[in-house]
């Protein structure tokens, strides 16, 4: 990597994201973007007096960042809604990473209109980091996820050139479905078999994994198979507890049906309700 973008509100939640797009600066040597986004939609003199005072606000924080961490930053105010001023700024500079905090969770309104980190990520072509957690160093183990579509194979190639997980325990989660515990007439199928066939869906599965795997470039990683007992966000939320994750990669775009991973799906969910950090991939532009 070598730029990132961090949007802020100056708010204790973007902080987050400020620490550990600074600790991933400082890693890479990379150069950092500081944007604001001012709400246009506003008085115009409520308008310039916000951005005035952000943007003395980001020069200060620029003037630390290269003070105190060593670190090359610029500052941009965008007057636009929030996620529209965050795309604008993502392809005017075209970053490597896009950093972000938690969205405020606000649950009646994200059911309607979902959050700005939402929005930003279906209208970025840059891999986006959700800071959930308190940033403490390096990431130590990634968990990183797919549903063995090609786009799936896409984002975890594109987030192996980010080098994240260079210095960190590298996992890869599949979430496998058995249809037949699914009928409403299963409770009706001895439990044995119930077993047995769960055990033969999930040696199915590890095969599958397995056989993506091998058919990319992602040298070895420890694989890992859950059935989806439980709607697949709280699957793969369980795993990164068990597996002590502090990241977890996913897709923005897979294949349809119950294994998607489609922003608006899964990975939409995992963003709304994760307590760690999440990175989302997005489809890689055509040339």
């Amino acid at each position: 990597m070598k730029n990132i973008m961090v949007a802020t509100d100056f708010s204790e939640r973007s902080d987050r994201a400020l620490r550990r797009a600074t600790l991933l600066a400082r890693q890479f040597q990379a150069t950092m973007l500081l944007v604001h986004v001012v709400d246009d939609d506003q008085p115009r003199r409520i308008v310039d007096a916000e951005r005035d005072e952000a943007t003395k606000l980001l020069r200060q924080m620029a003037a630390t960042l290269r003070d105190v961490d060593g670190v090359t930053c610029e500052t941009r105010v965008i007057l636009a809604s929030p996620f529209v001023g965050i795309a604008q700024a993502v392809a005017d500079a075209t970053p490597d990473l896009l950093v972000i905090g938690p969205h405020r969770r606000q649950v009646l309104r994200d059911v309607f209109v979902g959050t700005t980190a939402e929005r930003t990520i279906r209208s970025v072509d840059c891999p986006v980091l959700m800071v959930n957690a308190t940033p403490a160093g390096q990431y130590r183990h990634v968990l990183q996820t797919t549903d063995l579509s090609d786009g799936s194979r896409e984002a975890l190639l594109w987030f192996q050139t980010l080098g994240l997980a260079d210095h960190a325990r590298t996992s890869l989660l599949h979430i496998f479905d058995a249809p037949a515990l699914r009928l409403v007439f299963s409770h009706s199928i001895p439990k044995d078999d119930q077993k047995h066939y769960l055990e033969d869906e999930q040696r199915d599965a590890s095969r599958d994994l397995a056989r993506f795997l091998s058919s990319t470039d992602l040298g070895r990683l420890r694989q890992i198979v859950r059935y989806e007992a439980a709607p697949a966000p709280h699957e793969i939320l369980k795993a990164a507890g068990e597996e002590h994750a502090d990241l977890i990669v996913m897709s923005t775009h897979g294949r349809s049906g119950l294994a998607k991973m489609l922003i608006g799906s899964v990975t939409e969910q995992v963003l709304r309700i994760a307590q760690i950090d999440i990175l989302a991939i997005p489809p890689q532009r055509a040339d």
